[in-house]
């Protein structure tokens, strides 16, 4: 089974809307297929309605957490109900939370210098859609008044302003306080899905961090590991696969768009001669 398990709309920080998404996971070859906004599920309805001619459609969602050390954890959640009242509730205050911390990485990037277009973050709050950072970024990178200094640092595009600026360690960059790994874990249970650590490589750098940090959420009750992903080599798989005994091993190219930078095409992650381990997100 051809499987492509994240991907976002721009009912997050994805460029097209949820139907558009399946239709060109589809076109790809996509069988299997899960939006994953973050902390949202408002375009779950559309995408299954969109499924079907070959491709189907899991109901799933992405959560940031925060855990320890780390700042920004993605946490998957598969099969979960996305009516469920108590799942809606605590993702409509993770994006609360999420909307602070938006606020306050941009009046740090404007202190440090950048000028925003507040146009586009506005209509996207009129919409009642969240802005994450890839928003910040594009509403700083669009700036006229900044196309000097975008060119001094060499910032290709938007992407590049993110990561020089609003990832774990930039200057403009401000964690999340809320939840943690293990709240999200539970939330994930309480809803009826399975959890997955996403893209563990991304997170973290060391290879003896990310299998000790296995075992730990596996004591949190995590599920599974985004195993099979876009930007992870053959080490660090082969290597998941051996940390994952018992785990379920799930994969994904992260598509975001098709004018993303890293992530606009479907069926990119290598398996690297394993198979994956998809449980009940495949039943």
């Amino acid at each position: 089974m051809r499987f492509d398990l994240q991907s976002h709309s721009i009912h997050s920080d994805g460029e097209l809307p949820a139907a558009e998404v399946v239709a060109r996971a589809r076109a790809a070859g996509v069988e299997l297929l899960a939006l994953t906004d973050h902390d949202t599920v408002d375009g779950v309805d559309e995408a299954l309605e969109a499924a079907g001619n070959g491709i189907r459609v899991v109901t799933a969602v992405e959560i940031s957490s925060v855990q320890d050390d780390f700042e920004d954890l993605h946490i998957l959640g598969y099969g979960v109900d996305h009516r469920d009242e108590h799942l809606l509730a605590e993702l409509a205050r993770y994006r609360d939370d999420r909307g602070a911390r938006a606020d306050r990485m941009q009046q740090a990037l404007e202190e440090l210098g950048w000028q925003i277009d507040d146009a586009p973050l506005r209509r996207r709050s009129e919409q009642g859609k969240p802005i994450g950072r890839p928003h910040l970024a594009q509403a700083a990178f669009d700036h006229p008044a900044n196309a000097a200094r975008i060119a001094a640092e060499g910032l290709e595009d938007f992407s590049a302003l993110l990561v020089a600026y609003l990832i774990p360690g930039a200057p403009a960059y401000r964690r999340r306080t809320f939840p943690s790994v293990a709240e999200a874990v539970d939330l994930i249970h309480r809803a009826g899905g399975v959890a997955v650590w996403a893209h563990p490589f991304w997170d973290i750098e060391a290879d003896p961090e990310v299998v000790d940090t296995i075992g730990r959420f596996r004591d949190l009750g995590m599920d599974g590991v985004e195993v099979f992903y876009v930007t992870h080599t053959k080490e660090q798989i082969d290597l998941l696969v051996e940390a994952c005994d018992g785990l379920l091993m799930t994969g994904s190219s992260d598509f975001h768009g098709p004018g993303h930078r890293h992530f606009a095409g479907f069926l990119r992650h290598e398996q690297h001669g394993h198979a994956p381990r998809l449980g009940p997100i495949a039943d």
